[in-house]
């Protein structure tokens, strides 16, 4: 008889009557199968809601990789949430059986250096820096200590291949393979003129290569996955996906670009 790798899981559910009533249909299954609903020490963790609720619950599990995750859509896009509501009992019976895969998808790691301080963040979708009083934001940008450009506009994106699909598409970033461990730093905004020459389009680099970025004003707006921040005083920014990887659990017809065809280009 086959293991079961999967014993104890945790759900993180949106509060509204629809995700509640999922979390009740998802219960009473799970303990169907025998499965310990628990809040520590569990296997999986699966959200219920939209991409917010996933968001939240890998940031609550301070993006442990010893864990798996998984989501259910009770939202609206739900790119990160693959079960379907519908597909509920189906997803639990494939989940007694093992019946699954496991990607590893690579996180954002960021080090803001300041005058007085360094500061190290972990993102899943993307960072956006920007200047604080959204004025124009200056900086000379380097990969891998080689200089691309000093940059000009409104701010500059970097998201990972999962996080490609989210604010990134908002300027006409690529959509990357969610498993390519990429970076993609995708400019907001840029000026070109005689005075400031800026790259157009993203540019997308492997994992482990390191962005740099000096701002020209030190005082910045940094935007974790949606979470503002504020640094006075920043002399370098740092960003990288190396050395954390997180193991979303998918069912076996699982494929990314059915998933671009199901959420972008079908009603």
């Amino acid at each position: 008889m086959k293991m079961r790798i999967i014993n104890r899981i945790k759900i993180f559910s949106n509060s509204n009557d629809y995700s509640s009533n999922i979390e009740g249909e998802l219960i009473e299954l799970l303990t169907k199968y025998n499965f310990e609903i628990v809040d520590e020490n569990y296997d999986l963790a699966i959200a219920i809601g939209g991409d917010g609720a996933f968001l939240r619950m890998v940031k609550n599990n301070n993006f442990n990789s010893d864990i798996y995750y998984i989501g259910i859509n009770t939202g609206t896009l739900g790119f990160l949430q693959e079960i379907r509501p519908e597909k509920i009992s189906e997803f639990v019976v494939s989940l007694n059986n093992n019946s699954f895969k496991i990607d590893k998808i690579g996180v954002l790691e960021t080090k803001i250096t300041t005058e007085d301080s360094i500061s190290r963040y972990y993102s899943l979708n993307e960072l956006v820096i920007r200047e604080l009083e959204l004025n124009v934001f200056l900086s000379d940008v380097f990969i891998e200590k080689y200089k691309l450009e000093t940059f000009a506009g409104d701010g500059l994106l970097i998201s990972t291949s999962v996080g490609s699909s989210a604010y990134n598409t908002s300027f006409r970033g690529a959509l990357v393979y969610n498993t390519l461990h990429a970076l993609q730093l995708t400019p907001i905004a840029p000026i070109n003129t005689k005075a400031y020459r800026n790259l157009l389009n993203p540019i997308i680099i492997p994992e482990k290569m390191h962005i740099e970025i000096y701002p020209h004003k030190k005082t910045l707006l940094a935007i974790f996955d949606g979470e503002n921040k504020k640094y006075n005083n920043v002399k370098k920014i740092e960003c990288y996906v190396k050395n954390k990887k997180l193991k979303f659990l998918r069912m076996k017809e699982y494929n990314f670009i059915n998933i671009v065809n199901e959420k972008f280009l079908n009603d």
